[in-house]
């Protein structure tokens, strides 16, 4: 459509799109089952890194968070579709998504990390795994990962139902490792004292908030908001508290990005700006 050519439709599309950036509530949505960033309080509710992180983009820009737990599949397309302003549930930021979404610079990497029992070797490189048993959660992006890798290493997959199941074979001495992601990897060896991180591999990819590509105006406001967060050490103290672990240099947790957006993926926006961090 040519909005030229409806003048009073195009005003109050500009309207709208404004309106929405300079919300005092924002419908966000995230998965309340992706332990440690979202999961349910005995008390009722969800907490963890993420709703920490929701609630304090919300705090900075003067707007409550209604937060609603869904599954996860329904997330983007509940957003494209108008129910949610945008989702504070872990994405990883890909090409194929930002085809159709809006998204924020990087804020935490999503690597693979390996655990061991406590007092294990220290392990540098994928080699030194070589006939090991790897223990993975079935069917997770990490059991093939393992699984493609698994001749040319050397190492030995045994799959669990469940990553705790997984990691319970290390515990026992069944496998020598586990592998799944970073901060699941990291929240299992801050409520198990028995094992301990040890090798990560880098895949180079983020997570990144979403957003309808009619939100750019949102889109920035947020990133702004997590910006500062970086700046000001917010991002790190929750990555201790909800990860135990303190951001590396260089990492996405700390690591402000130029412009907004991940630079090198479509919808990144190269203007400079300083975000207001009053």
């Amino acid at each position: 459509m040519n909005f030229l050519k409806y003048p009073l439709f195009g005003a109050a599309l500009a309207v709208a799109v404004a309106s929405v950036a300079d919300a005092k509530t924002y419908k966000v949505g995230l998965d309340g089952t992706f332990a440690p960033h979202a999961m349910p309080k005995l008390s009722g509710g969800v907490e963890g890194f993420n709703v920490d992180l929701a609630n304090e983009i919300g705090k900075r820009l003067g707007a409550e968070m209604d937060i609603t737990a869904a599954q996860w599949s329904g997330l983007l397309p509940g957003m494209q579709a108008g129910t949610y302003d945008f989702i504070v549930a872990p994405t990883t930021l890909t090409e194929e998504r930002t085809k159709s979404m809006l998204f924020t610079e990087g804020y935490i990497n999503t690597d693979f990390q390996f655990v061991l029992k406590k007092g294990g070797p220290k392990i540098t490189n994928l080699e030194d795994f070589k006939g090991k048993v790897i223990a993975v959660n079935k069917g997770a992006v990490y059991d093939k990962w393992a699984r493609d890798l698994e001749s040319e290493v050397g190492w030995k997959v045994e799959s669990y139902g469940t990553n705790t199941d997984a990691i319970q074979a290390v515990v026992s001495g069944r496998a020598f490792a586990n592998v799944a992601g970073n901060t699941a990897s990291a929240w299992a060896v801050k409520k198990n004292p028995q094992i301990e991180l040890s090798y990560i591999h880098s895949t180079g990819k983020v997570f990144s908030m979403p957003f309808r590509k009619d939100s750019a105006e949102l889109r920035n406001k947020v990133e702004e908001a997590i910006e500062c967060m970086k700046l000001d050490g917010t991002m790190t103290m929750l990555s201790e508290k909800w990860f135990g672990v303190t951001p590396a240099p260089g990492s996405a947790l700390i690591t402000v990005q130029p412009g907004y957006g991940e630079p090198g993926f479509e919808g990144h926006d190269p203007t400079e700006h300083t975000p207001s961090c009053g």
